[in-house]
């Protein structure tokens, strides 16, 4: 019996996160960070789009031939020279899948396509058609699903189950749903696709309005059970869910009952090795991996810190491979956090003590962003040759 509760992680930085200006990679690259997202424990690694270049097609195809232990996918459109070319990169692969799809949206159907709601139901049916002579693992998305009718959508999505697809994609291509929306839109292909339970219903939010992360988490608790993600959420325009964000919030709230294949520990170190093979900084106050994840500056918040650090941390930072927990000095920190480093350079004050040497650091703090170590061993050698 299948585990309802196994969410499957579909790593797409490779494909959807090489997107990003300036963040293509080479072969040997691309191979290198796939070593690492199957060392991660991903399910699913989107390798590339092969027919889009050769070097795209050799990354696959090396890729296929590398990897043991996950599904090796590659991206294709509704085509059947797409089709043929991804199953050709694929051919080594031990897993293979073949995600192929096209746009269901009254948009894209008029203005991309210049076709009907009927022409494009018959090209879905014959692209998973085409796909599944090649591989029985075949994924297909309906482009634009966030703006696309449910009623439309679900007629798609029952017709190429039908033909054959094993995982059926709806993405938020344009980041526009609500999480209620987006919920609501898998709810309703679960109750209303018959054949619904012959394939896995996968989440492919962008993160335009800031949501793909929240839809995501929608989507897996209105019935589907698969994330299409990308570390650091790279991605087209504004990003894709970021996979460190979905797996620490599954992982937290296990009253949701989902647990994935991640290895929490490698989040951080990951997240920098994609930062520097990409080019892309992190955002020093991103969720689960930025450099201020773990850093307390508020002196409110040291203080309760330090008394318990639950108080202000949900997360402990050894659990996503960061380094420790940061006190950060600055004209908003208290007596508690700066007593609290000058213990960590090994000097010993009272009270007293911490308040004299506060009304100094005040000073010091209202003139600089950050009071270092350095600053403070000048301030506790000052004070003990004033109290000899």
């Amino acid at each position: 019996m299948a585990d309802n509760s196994k969410i499957f992680i579909f790593d797409t930085t490779l494909r959807d996160g090489e997107q990003v200006p300036g963040c293509k990679l080479n072969s040997n690259e691309k191979v290198e960070l796939a070593l690492q997202l199957e060392a991660l424990g991903v399910d699913i690694i989107e390798a590339g789009f092969p027919v889009s270049s050769p070097g795209d097609f050799a990354s696959v195809n090396e890729i296929s031939k590398t990897l043991k232990n996950v599904t090796v996918c590659g991206l294709t459109r509704a085509v059947q020279k797409d089709i043929e070319v991804a199953a050709e990169a694929l051919k080594y692969a031990k897993r293979p899948r073949i995600h192929t799809g096209i746009g269901t949206s009254d948009l894209h159907i008029k203005a991309k396509f210049n076709a009907t709601q009927d022409e494009i139901l018959e090209r879905a049916i014959q692209a998973v058609r085409w796909a599944k002579n090649f591989v029985d693992d075949v994924e297909f998305y309906a482009e634009d699903a966030g703006r696309t009718s449910n009623e439309y959508l679900a007629r798609v999505i029952e017709a190429v189950i039908k033909a054959g697809a094993t995982t059926v994609n709806i993405p938020d291509t344009t980041g526009y749903c609500l999480p209620h929306q987006y919920g609501e839109k898998i709810a309703y292909l679960v109750n209303n696709v018959p054949n619904i339970d012959k394939a896995v219903i996968s989440c492919h939010c962008h993160n335009d309005l800031g949501l793909a992360t929240a839809n995501s988490i929608a989507g897996i608790i209105n019935g589907a059970r698969q994330i299409e993600c990308t570390i650091n959420g790279l991605g087209e325009r504004a990003g894709n869910t970021s996979l460190e964000e979905v797996a620490m919030i599954i992982r937290s709230h296990k009253t949701l009952g989902f647990h994935t294949n991640i290895d929490s520990k490698q989040l951080n170190p990951l997240s920098r090795i994609v930062s520097e093979t990409m080019r892309m900084p992190v955002q020093p106050n991103k969720a689960i991996v930025g450099s201020n994840a773990f850093s307390h500056s508020s002196g409110i918040n040291q203080d309760g810190f330090l008394k318990d650090a639950l108080t202000y941390e949900i997360i402990n930072p050894e659990e996503v491979g960061a380094d420790s927990s940061k006190i950060v000095l600055t004209a908003r920190s208290g007596r508690s956090a700066l007593a609290f480093r000058f213990q960590k350079l090994g000097f010993q004050f009272t009270r007293n003590d911490v308040d004299t040497l506060y009304a100094e650091f005040v000073k010091i703090a209202d003139s600089k962003k950050e009071v270092n170590d350095d600053d403070l061993t000048v301030m506790a050698k000052d004070f003990a040759a004033q109290t000899v």
